[in-house]
């Protein structure tokens, strides 16, 4: 028997589209697929008569559930992995050169974990600060010229998800920590490195960088979150109390 992807878990999300006409097509796109879960992050424009012109009645139940948010990292909370789209490849990017060989990781994956496929705008693609949120980033591949319209990219990626399967049983997959709960644990770690003077407090982003990315290739679940941040909250009351030790016996204190 063949396991295929798990629909209802997987999300796509658009950030900062510029065009309404985009967000339609990109829709109806999904609906071709049979993916139904359309979030749209910060748009440029927010025309829903555009937005169904090109998604047609076809795709109008996609667009009638859409989700919108001001905020990436509001969009992204909920869910326990999210993949980053990218046209640019090399340097220190971990990325993952076909889009086929990313639909069979997340068979396993989609069973019991919600997926999201971040989508930049048309114009300029994801930035760094949004590929930070990312766990592996895909590229589609193209022979030349390497821009691609949204819809045309969301359509690819969906293709790509809905064809895929596996003849064996896919490797379990435990339930993993949501975006929201790394990024509060990346943010304490963060604190937890600066009061301990591991990392330089004027830019501990570009020092984070390489722990981030080695956060990205580990399947964190909930409760590891929970204990590396039991650890960070630890060595933070340890260096307040040390500081405050320091000043009740007349010295100038460290933390």
């Amino acid at each position: 028997m063949t396991v295929s992807i798990t629909r209802d878990n997987i999300a796509i999300v658009l950030q900062r589209p510029r065009f309404p006409e985009n967000i339609g097509s990109a829709a109806r796109a999904m609906c071709n697929m049979g993916f139904t879960r359309l979030i749209v992050v910060n748009p440029d424009i927010w025309d829903e008569e555009r937005i169904r012109r090109l998604a047609t009645h076809v795709a109008g139940a996609v667009v009638d559930k859409i989700q919108r948010f001001d905020s990436l990292d509001e969009a992204l909370a909920p869910f326990g992995h999210v993949v980053g789209t990218t046209a640019r490849v090399g340097g220190r990017r971990p990325v993952i050169k076909s889009p086929e060989f990313l639909a069979r990781n997340l068979i396993s994956l989609s069973k019991n974990n919600p997926v999201a496929i971040l989508f930049g705008p048309e114009d300029r693609g994801l930035t760094n600060d949004d590929l930070k949120r990312c766990h592996p980033l895909v590229n589609i591949p193209t022979v030349g010229f390497t821009s691609l319209n949204l819809a045309q990219a969301v359509m690819v990626v969906c293709y790509c998800l809905s064809t895929a399967g596996l003849t064996d049983p896919p490797d379990f997959t435990p339930r993993l920590a949501k975006r929201i709960e790394l990024n509060q644990m990346v943010d304490e770690l963060t604190a937890a490195l600066v009061q301990i003077g591991y990392m330089n407090p004027e830019n501990p982003d570009y020092w984070m960088a390489r722990i981030r990315r080695f956060f990205s290739r580990l399947p964190f679940r909930s409760g590891e979150v929970s204990i590396i941040r039991g650890i960070c909250r630890q060595i933070h009351w340890y260096g307040n109390k040390r500081y405050a030790d320091g000043l009740k016996n007349g010295g100038e204190g460290k933390a």
